[in-house]
């Protein structure tokens, strides 16, 4: 089955062949100018469904070219699940990953820069500092360098952390959390796990299988030789028709990272439950760069590559959107242009005194019959609003010398929305050919918009198209 017309996107990595899940981003590496990037998909070998990790590779994160796959059960022996890419002592890349119903996680060295060819994988097979064999669970796994030892953790409801000089021989440390932190739920998993320095901390990105994706932040006890987690925040968010009880949040989830060669810390998630027509199409979401700002939070603003793509710009100064009965029953809808193509970036900035306690919204894909997709900041709940899904936001929280910036990225359905770098949140609007009008609301008194930026944004996709005529990246299936 191939991707209908109407769903390619024009900036987003997708599998160009048919249905598949998971559809997990995983090994990204950077290695002599080209950045590598695999994701999982599913497919049958010797008649059972298996797992292979697609190769992608790219010269700027945004224009990426289909490889053969070498990694895939005819070659390992297994299916693969996820785990994470890095760099060894001596330079070259690898991958751990955990291997499809073997009870064990392995380790793939490639031979070559291109990713062309892998040694065999072996497993990773921890003894206790006594030398004794060791009884433990594996599952999705990280593998770190801190100094000259290498730290692997195997994710799940525990997490055993362990050490190794060479990659071979490997000893038991113990746990690899000190603490769990008091927003986190008993029965939460950790896994997809990537655990990385980042400004003057550590971070462990990772999931839980219920609630998506989600981050720690804290310090490496390095006699301890354990995380200190300090403060814990999620990056997906329930929608209101998802049940609160059988927990599947999963719109943004299995996370993965690379390290720039000018030490910019970016990720992928896979996209999965968006939308019933995208549950199975293995899309990722936008590369975003993460860091940490004066004050130790997390900063997330889009790959900053993006602009590149940018084409034909469109500003408009102080837009006024008159409410002409301030109070209670006041509102106001101005339309300001009709966005006619399937690919944009707005950015939006407003003067923080005119958000002192305002709400407005930027409709999307709207029309005087349609109210399209709102993006709504409301002071009232302390939230910024996609759609129907709401993210922790307020104005009143940005530092005071800090104005309001909304930067919103379109590819046909699949909108992005990044907030003065301080949150992010995606949605999939399906309606999205009803109309192209670009609204803005106001409430309870008039709201001026400093600047209102428009680009029209380039597609990235060739690739997407090559390597559905010429598919070298199928796996094998016996």
């Amino acid at each position: 089955m191939t991707i209908c017309d109407h769903l390619i996107l024009n900036y987003h990595v997708m599998h160009p062949g048919g249905d598949s899940i998971p559809g997990d981003p995983n090994a990204a590496f950077y290695l002599e100018g080209a950045y590598h990037l695999h994701y999982i998909l599913q497919h049958l070998w010797k008649g059972e469904q298996s797992y292979s990790f697609v190769h992608v590779s790219s010269p700027d994160m945004l224009h990426w070219t289909w490889r053969p796959t070498k990694l895939q059960p005819s070659f390992t022996g297994h299916g693969m699940f996820s785990g994470t890419g890095f760099i060894t002592k001596e330079g070259k890349a690898a991958t751990i990953y955990h291997g499809q119903d073997s009870g064990q996680n392995y380790i793939a060295i490639a031979k070559d820069k291109e990713l062309s060819a892998w040694k065999k994988p072996y497993a990773v097979s921890p003894k206790t500092a006594e030398g004794h064999d060791l009884d433990m669970h594996f599952w999705d796994p990280d593998c770190f360098l801190i100094n000259d030892t290498y730290y692997a953790i195997s994710g799940g409801r525990n997490q055993p952390l362990m050490k190794s000089k060479d990659l071979i021989t490997w000893v038991y440390v113990g746990d690899f959390l000190k603490n769990e932190l008091p927003d986190t739920v008993i029965g939460e998993d950790i896994s997809c796990p990537n655990f990385f320095p980042i400004g003057n901390k550590w971070m462990l990105l990772c999931i839980s299988h219920s609630f998506g994706c989600r981050y720690y932040l804290g310090d490496w006890d390095a006699e301890a030789e354990q995380f200190v987690p300090e403060s814990h925040a999620r990056m997906n968010w329930r929608r209101p028709d998802q049940s609160l009880f059988d927990t599947v949040y999963r719109d943004f989830f299995a996370p993965e990272t690379v390290l720039t060669p000018d030490g910019r810390r970016v990720m992928w998630a896979w996209l999965w439950t968006l939308h019933e027509d995208l549950e199975q199409k293995s899309i990722q979401s936008l590369p975003r760069e993460l860091s940490l700002s004066d004050n130790g939070s997390l900063l997330i603003r889009p790959l900053r590559e993006l602009e590149s793509l940018r084409n034909d710009p469109l500003t408009f100064n102080n837009l006024s959107i008159l409410v002409p009965e301030p109070g209670h029953s006041g509102r106001a809808i101005k339309h300001i242009i009709d966005l006619n193509e399937d690919s944009f970036e707005l950015k939006i900035t407003i003067d923080r005194l005119e958000l002192n306690r305002k709400r407005f919204s930027i409709l999307l894909f709207a029309n005087e019959k349609h109210e399209g997709l709102p993006i709504m900041v409301r002071p009232e709940t302390s939230t910024i609003l996609l759609g129907n899904i709401e993210a922790p936001f307020a104005v009143s929280d940005l530092p005071e010398d800090e104005d309001l910036e909304l930067r919103i990225f379109i590819d046909k359905y699949l909108v992005e929305v990044f907030v003065n770098e301080r949150q992010a949140l995606l949605t999939a609007y399906m309606d999205h050919q009803i109309a192209k009008g670009l609204y803005v609301y106001a409430y309870g008194a008039t709201l001026t918009i400093r600047q209102l930026d428009i680009w029209k944004l380039k597609a990235t996709n060739q690739g997407f198209f090559d390597a559905r005529a010429d598919p070298i990246w199928t796996p094998k299936t016996n």
